[in-house]
C-alpha cells in the first residue's frame, strides 16, 4: 500500500478526540495505512509553507499523497473517509476543490 504524509500540529502527545489531527492519525492507524508524520508550526499559520503549497490554505491536518496531491477536509470527514476505505480515492484531486 502507498505511504502518505500526515501534516499535523506538533502536539503529537495529545491523544483525544479534541485534537483534530489525532482523529485523522488514529483513523490511519486503525486502517493500517503507512504514513509519515510531518509536524507543522502552530503559529503563525503563515509559516505552514508546505501545507499552503499543497492545499492552498493553512489549516491542519492535511494528507499528502505520493503523487504530490493533497487531501484536506474537516477532521471528522477525513476520519470517516479513511475508515470507509476511501482515502486513496482522494489522491490526484484538485486541493482547492470544495469537499
Amino acid at each position: 500500500m502507498a505511504k502518505v504524509k500526515l501534516h499535523r500540529c506538533p502536539f503529537t502527545f495529545i491523544h483525544n478526540d479534541l485534537d483534530h489531527c489525532w482523529k485523522v492519525q488514529k483513523a490511519l492507524d486503525e486502517q493500517g495505512i503507512d504514513y509519515e508524520v510531518v509536524t507543522e508550526p502552530v503559529y503563525p499559520r503563515g509559516r505552514r509553507k508546505d501545507v499552503i503549497r499543497l492545499s492552498g490554505q493553512h489549516m491542519l491536518p492535511v494528507i499528502e499523497f505520493e503523487d504530490g496531491s493533497a487531501y484536506r477536509a474537516e477532521s471528522v470527514e477525513m476520519a470517516e473517509t479513511i475508515a470507509a476505505g476511501g482515502l486513496f480515492d482522494q489522491a490526484g484531486e484538485d486541493p482547492g476543490a470544495s469537499r
